[in-house]
């Protein structure tokens, strides 16, 4: 496994920061893997990958660079530069630095990430850069800026909901959810930051970054001794932009909107993190949670800094009802039909 060597001073600098190129790279991977990992990123995958192809193949150098730098195990350390700063940066301001990057080294990179020689004609080739921030270019003005209010929102309320569980459990159980399976606290102050074969690395007198992306993928980067960035999924809550259906049914009787916030508080969820997951404003996310809250549907806890909505037995009760009354469909019966539809 790989781990990091990480100090105090180290954790107490860690910061939550959202990266729009880290957001694009991600989307990238996606649609290069053609694997998603639930029902809103297939919606998404199925939209925009036919367009993907065909930018590859009227581009047959980008298809050999893109395979190339993402790999099998390592993305060429120039198409992941470790975002540097305080404030969230520009995706143009991102970008600049692949655009930088020596002709040179990005060979040298590629030749990591395949674990080998890089065969002609990249290796050749004097515009790698140059390339990959165009097809990132394209990736980020096609597939991910049309939604990206949308996706800023989650990433918005993933930080939240990481922060507010540091908050309660400290660092340890904050990097233990972070990826699990991949990202663990394994004491003595060293963090597991995958499960490859790398040597372990110092990050001690560095700075931790923490990048949240919405895509199923994630990676790790530095820059020098002085930044280290761990890219994460966002949360499962937070991934499904569709989110559960809403049974008809539910919605006549509650409104579309207000059931909408009720099927998503299986999960235990903040007002940020619904305002993310249903796209409605705080005002009327707040006003749809106190009439479920005088109906004893929901209920309302503090978690830290954080105030969660959940369902209470009632609600729970609810929801399942009219979901399998939903999911039985037209029911026959001898004084005559009666019709459930499901919008899902």
């Amino acid at each position: 496994m790989g781990w990091w060597q990480v100090d105090a001073d180290a954790l107490a600098g860690g910061r939550f920061l959202i990266s729009p190129l880290a957001e694009t790279t991600a989307a990238l991977q996606t649609l290069d893997l053609r694997k998603a990992a639930h029902p809103g990123e297939r919606a998404w995958l199925e939209a925009h990958l036919p367009a993907y192809r065909a930018r590859l193949a009227a581009a047959p150098l980008d298809a050999l660079l893109v395979r190339a730098a993402l790999g099998t195990s390592w993305n060429a350390d120039f198409v992941t530069p470790t975002p540097s700063g305080d404030e969230e940066p520009g995706f143009e301001e991102e970008l600049s630095r692949i655009r930088a990057t020596p002709p040179a080294a990005a060979v040298a990179d590629l030749a990591v990430s395949l674990g080998g020689p890089v065969p002609e004609p990249l290796a050749s080739a004097t515009d790698l850069p140059y390339r990959m921030a165009e097809l990132l270019t394209w990736v980020w003005r096609e597939t991910v800026l049309p939604t990206w209010p949308r996706r800023h929102r989650i990433l918005e309320a993933d930080v939240l909901a990481r922060t507010a569980r540091l908050t309660r459990g400290g660092w340890a159980a904050a990097l233990d959810e972070l990826s699990p399976g991949r990202t663990r606290w394994l004491g003595d102050g060293r963090l597991q930051v995958n499960t490859r074969d790398h040597p372990p690395r110092s990050v001690v007198g560095g700075r931790l970054l923490f990048v949240p992306v919405t895509p199923s993928r994630g990676w790790v980067s530095w820059e020098g001794t002085e930044r280290f960035a761990i890219v994460y999924p966002c949360a499962g809550a937070l991934t499904d932009v569709e989110g559960p259906a809403v049974p008809s049914a539910l919605a006549a009787l509650l409104g579309n909107a207000r059931a909408g916030v009720l099927v998503r508080l299986e999960s235990p969820l903040s007002t940020s993190q619904l305002v993310a997951l249903t796209g409605q404003g705080l005002g009327s996310v707040g006003r749809h949670l106190k009439v479920l809250l005088d109906a004893r549907l929901v209920r309302r806890r503090r978690a830290g800094r954080s105030v969660l909505y959940d369902w209470t037995a009632a609600g729970a009760a609810l929801v399942r009802a009219q979901s399998a009354r939903a999911q039985s469909g037209p029911r026959s019966g001898a004084l005559g039909t009666g019709a459930g539809t499901s919008t899902g």
